[in-house]
């Protein structure tokens, strides 16, 4: 992290999304804050809070990615959430605090996975030495009696034979018998109101109370070894530590997005399906300012989560927003509507461009595809077009376009190995040019 500058991570973001620059300064600054509070030491250390952010921007211009990306950058928890999910017309629905619990269970399987990966290793050898065991058994391999040694040496030769061969994937299809322990199915409370604790609890007893079981099983080498591979770091991995990990990676890792926030912005009206919005707010602000909840892994303080919300406000705006929810998101950040030249450059800068990956797909089949230049600049101003002229999607529009224009090479193509095909402008103007040209077509099509 400390080699992770704010520069470094928008330089970061530049490889996925186009543009919004702004945005990704704000995120790049809270990151780096993140650690610059985690060099301070005493009581200092636990004053400093996040500043939240709010994105501002129609559909499709980046305001997830962002997120997404940003958490995938620095390997922290990421949950994303959507407010109008917390209210039904007239009532709350979900429960608000399951997202520390979703939170923390997130933050518990990377941490998991991160322990496995530690003693991959070690199981891994484990998992041989068993698998030995059964390629060769412990038998006698002499006819007369008192030859215990020369037994011993023997087999010792037989398997180091086996060995080789078993490092040399030369075993791989061979089958044996391997006896794998039976899981037992988790005991689960059916509601979703601060019960995670009596869950564990009754979890832990039924572990206690009834054995294990175990079956026998004959597979391949190679399938036994997986099996055998996450039995033994299933030893080895430490669960208490792993659970206290994942409280500490959600709490002062944790990347909550919340999105469509200006669905429950505006005041109560006092009748119709307003009528839950400020409800969903007051019952948001306690996460958002600070609170403890509990969950299956320990209590997890959200004091030092950093939450991204995240919406059009088009009807509603941040100043709707009941005052304390506004005073929690001090940052608020602008993302531009995107224009045909910015969609020229989502299909071909970003690592994952829309043309990269349909040449690819194509590819898996034997078939060759070449953008040209002006294919791709058609594809933008078609886009930019019905973006225009029916319900402004964003980036979104790119990829209704795409599957569009490949949909008659993607259902021919396991017939065309071999074949190149070319994309030009005129290419791109005869699959589109009529559903374009039709505007009620074009509604229901792209």
């Amino acid at each position: 992290m400390k080699d992770l500058t704010p520069r470094r991570i928008v330089a970061e973001l530049d490889k996925y999304i186009v543009g919004q620059d702004d945005a990704k300064r704000a995120v790049a600054i809270a990151i780096r804050n993140r650690w610059r509070r985690q060099q301070l030491t005493g009581e200092l250390r636990d004053e400093v809070a996040p500043a939240n952010i709010i994105m501002i921007g129609t559909t499709g211009v980046g305001k997830t990615e962002i997120a997404r990306r940003l958490a995938g950058l620095v390997g922290a928890p990421f949950l994303k959430v959507e407010a109008s999910k917390y209210t039904e017309v007239g009532y709350v629905g979900r429960d608000v605090e399951s997202m520390i619990r979703e939170l923390a269970e997130i933050a518990h399987a990377i941490v998991r996975m991160e322990a496995t990966e530690a003693v991959y290793q070690k199981a891994a050898e484990r998992a041989e030495d068993q698998l030995l065991d059964l390629l060769v058994p412990p038998v006698d391999w002499s006819s007369g009696a008192g030859e215990e040694d020369g037994r011993s040496e023997r087999r010792e030769k037989v398997r180091q034979t086996f060995r080789e061969k078993l490092v040399a994937g030369k075993l791989e299809d061979r089958m044996v018998e391997i006896t794998t322990e039976e899981r037992m199915v988790p005991v689960h409370i059916m509601s979703n109101i601060g019960m995670e604790q009596m869950d564990l609890d009754l979890q832990n007893m039924f572990e206690k109370i009834l054995p294990k079981g175990s079956r026998s099983r004959r597979v391949t080498v190679a399938e036994a070894r997986r099996l055998l591979i996450q039995q033994e770091a299933e030893k080895l991995i430490d669960r208490e530590a792993v659970m206290r990990d994942a409280v500490s990676r959600a709490e002062n890792s944790g990347i909550v997005f919340i999105d469509e926030l200006d669905k429950v912005a505006g005041r109560e009206s006092g009748r119709g399906p307003d009528v839950s919005r400020e409800g969903v707010q007051r019952d948001l602000l306690p996460i958002v300012e600070g609170t403890a909840g509990q969950t299956k892994y320990g209590i997890v303080h959200t004091d030092h989560v950093l939450f991204i919300a995240a919406g059009a406000f088009h009807v509603a705006k941040p100043a709707d927003l009941i005052p304390e929810m506004q005073g929690r998101f001090p940052i608020r950040v602008e993302l531009k509507d995107l224009t045909e030249d910015d969609f020229v450059r989502i299909l071909l800068e970003p690592k994952n461009a829309l043309t990269k990956q349909y040449t690819a797909l194509m590819g898996t089949e034997g078939v060759k595809v070449k953008f040209e230049k002006s294919a791709v600049r058609e594809v933008a101003r078609v886009a930019a077009e019905v973006n225009s002229r029916t319900q402004n999607i964003g980036a979104r529009r790119l990829h209704t376009v795409m599957e569009r224009l490949f949909e008659e090479v993607s259902f021919e193509a396991p017939e065309m190995e071999g074949v190149s095909v070319k994309i030009d402008a005129a290419y791109v103007k005869q699959r589109l040019a009529d559903i374009v040209k039709d505007e009620d077509l074009s509604r229901y099509i792209l």
